[in-house]
């Protein structure tokens, strides 16, 4: 499905629950952090390894509240006129000029590594 269709059919679903009217940016992102937070309770107490390997119901809730984190975001970009795409791959190319993958001298550059 593309980005449009996508818009498509959160813009229906709302519409048609005469949602609009609470769908301004600030409820959507406060929304998107509730719906963020449901996300992390999943992973809550879990080891590494668990986190990692998560399947069946707890897989399937992880999905869910993943769908939900991304209709709160495609409808703050869709109220401000932002392509989510071009807005990636320019936050993108911003990120490889915040962290190169080689040091001034030309050496790679272990992020995350301790010193």
């Amino acid at each position: 499905m593309d980005m449009k269709k996508i818009e498509s059919l959160i813009n229906k679903f709302s519409t048609q629950r005469d949602w609009e009217k609470f769908h301004n940016p600030k409820n959507l992102a406060m929304a998107l952090s509730v719906e963020a937070s449901e996300l992390v309770e999943i992973f809550q107490w879990l080891d590494f390894e668990q986190a990692a390997n998560l399947q069946g119901e707890k897989k399937e809730h992880a999905k869910q509240e993943i769908a939900d984190i991304a209709v709160y975001l495609i409808r703050i970009c869709m109220h401000y006129n932002i392509d989510l795409e071009e807005a990636i791959v320019e936050k993108m190319k911003l990120n490889e000029k915040k962290y190169p993958l080689f040091d001034e001298q030309g050496n790679k550059i272990e992020y995350g590594k301790k010193k």
